[in-house]
């Protein structure tokens, strides 16, 4: 049995004097069970040591996702002689986007969720764009975004699609942060075939919207104040053309500190418990297999529903 004990006090002794951590005499499980001691609760950074044939056996992915559990980012990657240096910095937990602003503005410009970008994250980009293939953005005339913040979603298809073929088609994107909208409004200036709308999603029948041939909504109906199941009914019947398609995403991360961590925070859990999310994602998807539609899951970060008419 290892003897944990003897290696929290080595490894402790080793932050104090260098902040480097040479791992090459530690099993997988040992460096797990340090890096979870509370010796090492206020470190705010370090490194590992390990030798370079260690490094390319573990791979730099098995690094990334140890950040990650334990709340950390991975600084730098260095060469030392025929050693690997990997720098680590502990982000800050109590960084939330949850700033003490008013409800209609707590994803305004004035938070932390505003300066997020989720299109420079691949896991969010490539699956995004999986989605958008998979429903044939190229033949959907009209797109509504629920949820559309400052644009995101649109940007990516403006770059996907020729010019041409992005001016072709009509997008409609509606947020409850004025802000935001604001800010979409301006980024969109010159694209006379986005309109933004400022309004609550939990009265769409206030706004006059047309069916549109593709819905988006992208980690906005789990929210708290909607009521998940009634309102995606509420979308299909009342905003989907027959043929329409359908993509949602689910956050299935947290944003800390500026950094996209896997494993959103569930209620009552310390720890990612994905039950309340694929509970939706199964509401969704027999829902939508009921009425005729081709339905497929994919993703990691975000885990996106992505549905077509088997028959289009």
């Amino acid at each position: 049995m290892c003897n944990y004990v003897t290696n929290f006090v080595d490894i402790c002794i080793i932050i104090r004097s260098m902040n480097r951590i040479n791992i090459n005499k530690y099993t997988s499980l040992e460096i797990l069970e340090q890096l979870k001691s509370p010796e090492l609760a206020n470190v705010v950074e370090f490194e590992f040591e390990l030798s370079e044939n260690r490094f390319e056996k573990m791979g730099i992915k098995s690094f990334v996702d140890l950040a990650q559990i334990y709340f950390f980012k991975i600084k730098t990657i260095s060469q030392e002689s025929d050693n690997t240096i990997i720098g680590f910095k502990r982000l800050n937990q109590q960084s939330s986007f949850h700033k003490e602003l008013p409800s209609n503005e707590k994803y305004g410009t004035q938070s932390d969720f505003f300066d997020i970008d989720k299109l420079s994250q691949f896991s969010f980009l490539h699956y995004y764009i999986e989605a958008l293939n998979f429903v044939n953005l190229s033949n959907k005339q009209s797109v509504l975004n629920i949820g559309v913040n400052k644009g995101d979603e649109f940007s990516a298809i403006k770059d996907l699609l020729l010019k041409d073929t992005f001016k072709s088609k009509y997008f409609k994107g509606i947020d409850y942060s004025k802000s935001a909208i604001d800010y979409a409004k301006e980024h969109f200036k010159e694209d006379s075939n986005v309109d933004f709308k400022c309004g609550d999603i939990n009265k769409l029948e206030e706004m006059d919207l047309q069916k549109f041939d593709l819905l988006i909504s992208i980690g906005t109906l789990q929210s708290s104040n909607i009521n998940f199941n009634a309102k995606f009914m509420e979308l299909y019947q009342n905003h989907l053309n027959k043929n329409g398609a359908i993509i949602l995403g689910f956050p299935n991360c947290r944003w800390i500190d500026g950094e996209m961590v896997y494993g959103a925070k569930a209620p009552n859990y310390p720890f990612n418990e994905m039950s309340l999310v694929l509970k939706d994602i199964h509401f969704c998807k027999k829902y939508l297999q009921q009425k005729g539609y081709r339905v497929v899951i994919t993703g990691k970060d975000y885990l996106f529903l992505s549905a077509r008419k088997i028959h289009i």
